[in-house]
């Protein structure tokens, strides 16, 4: 197991070195550059660029980049706030998306997996069709639309929560911003949990597991659930890297100050230091999650910790 974790994260790292190499190139090949000011004169303009050594070969920017990422500097930015250190501008805005995100996943993971057990359990039923009617409503109206909502008869109607983000009531702030965020993976993990309990249910070993006599309970939650999980997890671990990086209209309704208005922003200014810096948490995050997730598929499912061993 070790030597697989230890390989896992050789992996990662050069996967994340990749990330940067080809982020670079795409921004290269951008049209427009930092400093698109009309009121720039090319003197000045090559004065900018040789300031922050954007006159440099590509290869030299990327290796100091590189360099300077791993002792822990991302640069400043050129456009968004001018010379502010990115790490400063990422310190303020990340944890609001993050605690935000965590939020909608926990309540989206809880209540999709009370909805998938419920349908298969009682497959055929009036609940099955309810959980069913209920996901694929998740799954099919948008984010925003919920957010609107919500805002609208919780926020305005009944003025339970604030309609726009506050500091001062963060908590209460994110409770509106958490719950439309957690209607799609709501329905995700309903979906899957259905259709793989199902399937489990209606296994050979199962019906060996019910002859002997064991509980409903045991065999629901110790034997069908758990065999469930693998490809539960695996879904629910992109979901949680998208919505904890925020999402873009969301933030907007609710006018958080999250790291997707942040990232728009960088792009349409050109701010390549920013765009690079927030690409590179994205990937680092997902890697992360991900390595997470195979070694939580080794405490599910002993089968799979014992082949690891064997790596």
């Amino acid at each position: 197991m070790k030597k697989y974790t230890l390989k896992r994260i050789v992996t990662a790292l050069f996967t994340l070195l990749v990330i940067i190499l080809i982020l670079f190139i795409l921004m290269k090949l951008m049209p427009g550059s930092p400093f698109n000011d009309e009121k720039l004169n090319d003197d000045q303009r090559a004065a900018l660029y040789a300031k922050y050594g954007l006159d440099q070969p590509v290869i030299i920017q990327f290796f100091r980049y590189v360099f300077n990422l791993f002792r822990g500097d991302m640069g400043v930015s050129y456009n968004i706030s001018k010379n502010t250190p990115i790490s400063t501008l990422v310190a303020t805005r990340l944890p609001i998306s993050i605690g935000i995100g965590l939020a909608a996943v926990a309540i989206g993971a809880v209540i999709g997996l009370i909805l998938g057990l419920v349908a298969a359990i009682w497959h055929d039923t009036v609940l099955d069709t309810i959980c069913t009617i209920i996901s694929v409503i998740g799954v099919s109206v948008p984010s925003y639309v919920f957010a609107l909502l919500l805002s609208y008869y919780f926020g305005f109607r009944l003025g339970w929560f604030p309609m726009l983000y506050s500091q001062a009531q963060a908590v209460k702030s994110s409770v509106l911003p958490s719950i439309s965020l957690s209607m799609f993976t709501m329905a995700s993990i309903a979906r899957f949990t259905r259709s793989e309990m199902l399937e489990v249910l209606g296994s050979e070993y199962m019906l060996l597991a019910e002859s002997k006599g064991l509980s409903s309970g045991k065999l629901i939650f110790g034997h069908a659930l758990r065999n469930a999980l693998i490809p539960i997890v695996t879904v629910l671990a992109p979901l949680i890297v998208d919505l904890m990086t925020g999402s873009l209209v969301v933030e907007k309704i609710f006018a958080i100050p999250g790291v997707g208005s942040l990232l728009v922003n960088a792009i349409q200014s050109n701010d390549y230091n920013v765009v690079i810096a927030l690409s590179f948490i994205y990937s680092a995050m997902y890697i992360i999650i991900m390595l997470i997730v195979d070694i939580l598929y080794g405490i599910i499912d002993p089968r799979i910790r014992l082949a690891k061993r064997g790596d």
